[in-house]
């Protein structure tokens, strides 16, 4: 399988103009995201036909390699090719993007590489919450404190792990960041802010905000941070360029407790009491429109756009309900490519629909579906955005949320608990109808294997 990995790198590579072509590289949990220099070089129609992708999703200039369960594993061959490695964070070319497809990278490249870890966190926390709500658990036990500990510490201390990520982004010393971050949740300032303490700087008063679990301050701190660094780094000679660290610590720390964290702190407030006015509102309405489009930003690949906001629910409401409203496309996408997988009767659907059904369904890794099923042979997707429209509707109106960032599955089921016995019965309904429905409708009006026909006509059906 390394070979066959191996051989995925080099073809994805090739495919996209080679190594002097390729900008920079990056991944999630199922595809590839990569940045060219020059679209005229990238071979889509070669791409989509490299052993174990999936689908081709993205522009020419900013292409996504949808690989499923492979894509760890063909990521590490391919930054071990010649060349990319070294565009793996900034190659020097210069590439024109939009508004949107800039913000889209800052947020990806900020917030993917802790995604992972706070998603398993989590999961933690929700088997934590079905272990006292059972009683196998008490919160007092030292087991569960010390458990609780593991799950809550990266979501406590996020500050430190976006001050790395974030200047590593913005091109700046990650370490520079993390030690701003440090200053931020400085426990000594922590408890002159619950003591009602007034604390100024050069005489300037200062408004204390809670840092930790904050995500915003830090992520503009590092930003104003990385100018101010690269503006020292030529200015002062190499001989004491010990002077740069903490330059930037005695400017931008200050900086941010006095104008920059009370700022975000205001703006972060806004946008979850706008959100949750607009939510509450109608939440059947809201919870219904958001749920229907959700599938098209998984489609396009910047539903991890929202992740700031979901991070600032958790930071200011203690608690998030836009992924959870958002969670029954899982069951829906896993709906819809199982309905799919029982109506087939061909051996090379079944092969992508199995493994793509079951990954949806217990993982909540939905690429593999929508690409490799749903949005392939189209009704199954559009059934689905249906189906996430009205799970998404009874999950608002049952007022269903969770304390942490977490990945819809059916393994994760218990975190809901958070939210109360009723809310947690509201959600489940919502997957249910979601998981079902899209299964039934699809086996019965989604798909018939004539569907398939130009497949066989290309020699990619097999078993016939």
């Amino acid at each position: 399988m390394a070979g066959n990995n191996e051989a995925a790198a080099r073809s994805i590579l090739r495919n996209v103009g080679g190594e002097g072509n390729l900008v920079s590289v990056m991944r999630c949990a199922t595809r590839l995201r990569l940045e060219v220099a020059d679209s005229s070089k990238v071979n889509r129609r070669a791409l989509e036909q490299v052993e174990g992708v999936i689908q081709l999703a993205g522009t020419d200039e900013r292409p996504q390699v949808v690989l499923g369960a492979r894509t760890a594993s063909v990521y590490e061959e391919l930054v071990k090719l010649p060349g990319v490695a070294a565009h793996e964070d900034d190659s020097g070319v210069k590439v024109e993007k939009n508004a949107l497809a800039t913000f889209m990278d800052t947020v990806s490249g900020i917030f993917l590489p802790v995604i992972g870890v706070m998603a398993g966190a989590g999961m933690l926390k929700a088997l934590l919450i079905l272990c006292t709500t059972i009683g196998v658990l008490a919160e007092a036990d030292g087991t569960y404190r010390i458990l609780w500990a593991a799950a809550d510490g990266i979501f406590t201390y996020i500050p430190l792990f976006l001050g790395y990520t974030s200047s590593k982004k913005f091109g700046a010393n990650p370490f520079i960041g993390m030690a701003i971050a440090a200053g931020l949740i400085s426990q000594d300032l922590a408890a002159a802010k619950t003591a009602g303490e007034a604390v100024s700087f050069l005489g300037i008063p200062v408004t204390l905000v809670t840092y930790t679990s904050n995500v915003m301050p830090i992520i503009f701190a590092c930003y104003l941070s990385s100018k101010w660094e690269k503006f020292l780094s030529k200015r002062i000679p190499s001989a004491v360029h010990f002077l740069v660290p903490m330059l930037c610590l005695v400017v931008m720390v200050p900086l941010t407790f006095v104008v920059i964290g009370p700022v975000m702190n205001w703006v972060g407030n806004l946008l979850a009491d706008g959100y949750q006015r607009i939510v509450a509102l109608n939440p059947v309405v809201a919870g219904g429109l958001l749920g229907f489009v959700w599938p098209v930003c998984v489609m396009f690949g910047i539903q991890r756009c929202f992740v700031p906001i979901v991070m600032n629910n958790i930071a200011t409401l203690g608690h998030d309900t836009l992924f959870v409203i958002t969670g029954p496309n899982n069951f829906a996408q896993a709906g819809a490519c199982l309905g799919v997988l029982l109506k087939t009767k061909r051996a090379s659907v079944k092969e992508v629909a199995t493994p793509a059904a079951v990954s949806a369904l217990l993982a909540g890794t939905t690429e593999p579906a929508i690409y490799g099923i749903n949005l392939k042979y189209k009704r199954p997707f559009y059934i689905a955005m249906v189906f996430t429209g009205i799970g998404g509707a009874i999950v608002a109106a049952s007022g269903t949320y969770v304390p942490a960032l977490i990945d819809t599955s059916l393994l994760t089921l218990p975190a809901y608990l958070a939210s109360g016995v009723g809310p947690f019965v509201g959600f489940c309904a919502a997957a249910a109808i979601s998981y079902f429905g899209s299964a039934i409708c699809s086996y019965l009006f989604g798909f018939n294997d004539s569907m398939v026909i130009d497949e066989a006509a290309d020699g990619a059906v097999e078993g016939e």
